[in-house]
């Protein structure tokens, strides 16, 4: 279906072109390589099913037995798709079947036209049933604490029934899933150790993030004045693991000045364990000063004075470029840019649904 609606949006656009002869060989073209290979592989949905299955099994019984089918049926499958693509998906090894990069290619699209039509079948179900729609957004916590709780409350306002499901997730995470189609927007950042992904996607800078140090209210260093990093450098922390941004930025404002990052740390990134840690101790935490100040805005925890000298790298809105988005989903995207150009000032042209 996606295919069929990305072949009638090409057509459209050679159309505006004006010029008849160029839409009629465009539309040929497109015409082959919608049919060519498709028609040629005769893929199977249980292929692509079974693909998946070898990744998260590593064996082919083990995978059959997922599918509910027998290990030579998914055998006759796998050496049918091999012969088709001309390649070897999988190695033999000591500790089972290993992807080769051919696999790995195969998998990774395999999880996409699933996750698709998986996505295909919520949507017709929910319009069936009378509903909007449902949208899937993967969001960073500075994000959650602000711009979107305005996009989403402003969006369920003109459409109650439109089901949205909002992950509150580190970048890293988020990426590998918006590019295999579990999410439909995300707001976030795209790492430099995701390259393989900026082609994929489409990236639209938001605001970069200052970080602050927070407690809880009446800690003894609440008040304190002429704080340095070297007076805090021995406290005891709650942060966010070793390998996310936010704990890269923080140790790096240590190791500038010659210190080694603290180590008495507590290693966590959900929100609920941070600040329960910080109320039940004189622990300290580092947070985006958005997240921060929404904790005490509540009275739940206070910001320690201390300039902190490193910010987090600009985030942004990010859509994948080969996908269409459902109606639904454009609703949401013009809302979170809206909220968006409220909260930093960022300036966007309105999305139109196709």
């Amino acid at each position: 279906m996606e295919q069929r609606t990305a072949f009638s949006r090409s057509m459209q656009i050679v159309r505006e072109c004006g010029n008849l002869r160029d839409w009629e060989m465009g539309r040929q073209a497109m015409t082959r390589n919608y049919s060519n290979w498709f028609v040629r592989a005769r893929l199977k949905t249980r292929q692509l099913q079974l693909l998946a299955a070898m990744e998260e099994e590593g064996n082919v019984r083990r995978a059959a037995d997922m599918l509910g089918m027998t290990q030579p049926a998914a055998s006759r499958l796998l050496k049918e798709l091999e012969d088709m693509l001309e390649v070897s998906l999988f190695d033999r090894t000591p500790h089972g079947m290993r992807a080769t990069l051919y696999g790995e290619v195969m998998i990774r699209h395999a999880r996409m036209v699933l996750s698709n039509l998986s996505h295909a079948h919520d949507e017709i179900s929910a319009l069936r049933a009378g509903l909007a729609g449902q949208v899937r957004i993967g969001v960073i916590a500075a994000a959650a604490a602000t711009m979107v709780p305005r996009a989403i409350s402003r969006v369920k306002e003109r459409y109650p029934q439109l089901q949205i499901w909002a992950e509150v997730e580190t970048s890293d995470v988020m990426l590998p899933r918006l590019a295999e189609g579990d999410l439909d927007i995300m707001i976030g950042r795209v790492l430099e150790r995701q390259n393989q992904f900026k082609a994929d996607v489409s990236y639209e800078p938001l605001a970069d993030e200052p970080l602050c140090v927070v407690a809880r209210p009446g800690h003894p260093l609440e008040y304190e004045t002429g704080l340095t990093l070297r007076g805090i450098v021995n406290a005891s922390w709650v942060l966010h693991p070793p390998g996310s941004v936010l704990r890269h930025r923080f140790d790096l404002m240590f190791s500038h000045i010659g210190l080694n990052p603290p180590q008495n740390v507590v290693n966590t990134n959900n929100f609920l364990a941070i600040s329960s840690l910080l109320l039940q101790s004189d622990m300290l935490a580092v947070l985006p000063e958005e997240v921060a100040r929404q904790y005490q805005q509540y009275g739940v925890l206070k910001r320690i004075p201390i300039d902190l000298p490193y910010r987090m790298d600009t985030f942004g809105i990010i859509t994948r470029q080969s996908h269409l988005l459902s109606p639904a989903a454009c609703v949401v995207l013009d809302a979170l840019r809206e909220a968006a150009g409220e909260v930093y000032g960022t300036a966007f042209e309105p999305v139109v649904a196709r």
